[in-house]
């Protein structure tokens, strides 16, 4: 299977930033890692296995990001204005470096954009600011209240970056119809800690007329990442 490492200092970070890329052409699969996963934590928990027959037919090819959540909405020795002017400055990084990469890397402009936990909020977050730039996104197991981690405080920056707030306002008919047109799908299972969370989010959705796939699936589980591989690929197709 093809693998490659990649690392180098981001001029919107500030720091060094990592990322593996699987496969060498098709369609394009930007993956967000999970509140406390890193760059290869799909690979860890056996997603990348699962896709195999993806990357080796050149069906795929799976971009997989770092995260700098330690430094932003997990922060709890910095502000909430801090931790989110940090989420901001993630949000430069995937839009002025990643998905340049991506482009000279791959052809194919249809992206596709996954995760799970704060990933799979970091995957719609990203869809409903930039529609023109994302085809497909798909949330697993997501939480899209982002207050959680802001302790109360409220301006701006939690406004635009918090779904649950800011879509329910949305009036640009352009904007809606652009975000209605990405292929979005909410997953959820009988047991997740989540499922609430995406109900809610998709009730917003639906209140808007942005067209999206909700699935409540049958399964239950106590380790979320056992359900996630064979998911994630059923949703690629």
């Amino acid at each position: 299977m093809q693998r490659e490492y990649r690392k180098w200092k981001s001029p919107s970070l500030g720091r060094e930033m990592e990322m593996l890329i699987f496969g060498t052409g098709g369609t394009p699969v930007l993956i967000f890692p999970s509140d406390h996963g890193r760059f290869n934590e799909w690979e860890d928990q056996g997603v990348m296995g699962e896709v195999q027959e993806q990357i080796e037919n050149g069906y795929n090819q799976f971009f997989c990001v770092d995260s700098v959540a330690y430094e932003s909405y997990l922060n709890k020795d910095v502000d909430p204005y801090v931790r989110l002017m940090r989420e901001n400055q993630y949000q430069m990084y995937i839009m002025d470096e990643v998905l340049p990469l991506i482009s000279e890397e791959n052809a194919n402009p249809y992206l596709i954009s996954a995760g799970a936990g704060l990933g799979a909020y970091q995957a719609l977050i990203f869809a409903l600011k930039y529609p023109y730039s994302f085809n497909r996104l798909i949330s697993m197991s997501g939480y899209y209240d982002i207050n959680v981690h802001l302790d109360g405080f409220k301006d701006e920056n939690s406004y635009f970056n918090n779904p649950i707030e800011f879509v329910p306002n949305l009036n640009d008919t352009a904007l809606l119809k652009a975000i209605s047109s990405v292929d979005i799908r909410l997953i959820s299972y009988l047991n997740d800690p989540n499922r609430d969370q995406t109900l809610k989010m998709s009730d917003i959705l639906w209140m808007k007329s942005i067209e999206h796939k909700h699935s409540l699936l049958s399964e239950e589980t106590n380790n979320i990442w056992s359900l996630i591989p064979s998911t994630f690929k059923a949703n690629l197709l």
